[in-house]
């Protein structure tokens, strides 16, 4: 995956050299999960609050899941990557008081 591309419609919706570099310890299929999640809440902007409701409840019923020793499917292991990739990018950036 390369950074972001000109024009293309397969174009991702963020920076990915940028985030590949400001959060170093991002795996890559985190990163994969990131940009392609956030391609699919950005879609459609009517319906953006509730892709992203739908994304984080079915992240967390998909930890839940793996937790439990089931095994994922492909979309729920999409979730749980995303999840993991949030955390490292909000684990990095706050800062304790």
């Amino acid at each position: 995956m390369s950074g972001r591309a000109r024009g293309a419609g397969d174009a991702p919706p963020v920076d990915v050299e940028r985030l590949r570099s400001e959060f170093k310890d991002l795996k890559d299929e985190e990163l994969d999960a990131y940009v392609r999640v956030t391609r699919r809440v950005l879609g459609d902007p009517a319906a953006r609050a509730k892709a992203m409701r739908q994304v984080m409840e079915g992240a967390r019923e998909a930890q839940v899941k793996q937790a439990s020793g089931a095994s994922l499917g492909a979309d729920e292991l999409l979730l749980v990557r995303y999840l993991a990739a949030l955390a490292k990018m909000q684990r990095s950036t706050v800062r304790p008081s």
